[in-house]
C-alpha cells in the first residue's frame, strides 16, 4: 500500500491543472453576492448543465443553500481582471469599482469574457464541499483572452 498524500501534496499536484478563474454570483434578499471559484465543470450537452464545488464553509455555500434562491451567475474572467478574482476571494478592495449588471433579477459581472445564467438543479454534499448543478439558460459572450491560474499564480494566455 501507499502513503496517503498530505495536503501540501495534493494541493501542489492539482496545481499543475490550469483552470480558468471564475465568479460565482446570485442575489438573496436584495444583496449581490460573488465568490471566486476555481472548481467548476460542464457536466452535459443536453441539457447544457455545469457544475460548481463550493466549500461548506463559504457565505456562498449558505447562500446557494436557500431554496428560495433559484438561479447562480458564472462570470469568467478576463486576462485583465485579477483584482476581481482577488476581491472576491476575501482580498477585499474598497477601492474597486464593481461592474454589476442583472439578467432577469440575477447578478452578473461586467467586463468579464462570458456571463453564464443557471436554474439551479441540485446540490449533491460532498466531504467539506457540495456540488451545485444549473442547467444553463443563458450565455453572454466574448474573444477576450482569459484569466488563467496555475501552480499558485495568475497567468495570461499566449
Amino acid at each position: 500500500m501507499s502513503t496517503p498524500i498530505t495536503r501540501d501534496e495534493l494541493w501542489q499536484t492539482l496545481g499543475r491543472l490550469a483552470s480558468g478563474v471564475t465568479i460565482v454570483t446570485a442575489m438573496h434578499a436584495g444583496e449581490r453576492r460573488g465568490m471566486t471559484a476555481s472548481a467548476v465543470i460542464s457536466l452535459s450537452h443536453d441539457p447544457p448543465t455545469l457544475g460548481v464545488a463550493v466549500a461548506h464553509d463559504r457565505k456562498m455555500h449558505a447562500l446557494l443553500s436557500q431554496p428560495e434562491v433559484t438561479h447562480f451567475g458564472l462570470n469568467i474572467l478576463s486576462s485583465t481582471q485579477k483584482n476581481l478574482s482577488e476581491h472576491f476571494a476575501g482580498k477585499t478592495d474598497p477601492a474597486i469599482s464593481l461592474s454589476w449588471f442583472e439578467h432577469e433579477g440575477l447578478p452578473l459581472l461586467g467586463g468579464t469574457i462570458a456571463q453564464i445564467v443557471c436554474r439551479k438543479e441540485q446540490a449533491v454534499p460532498f466531504s467539506d464541499h457540495t456540488l451545485f448543478t444549473g442547467v444553463i439558460e443563458y450565455t453572454r459572450f466574448t474573444d477576450d483572452d482569459p484569466l488563467v491560474y496555475f501552480r499558485g499564480q495568475y497567468h495570461e494566455l499566449g
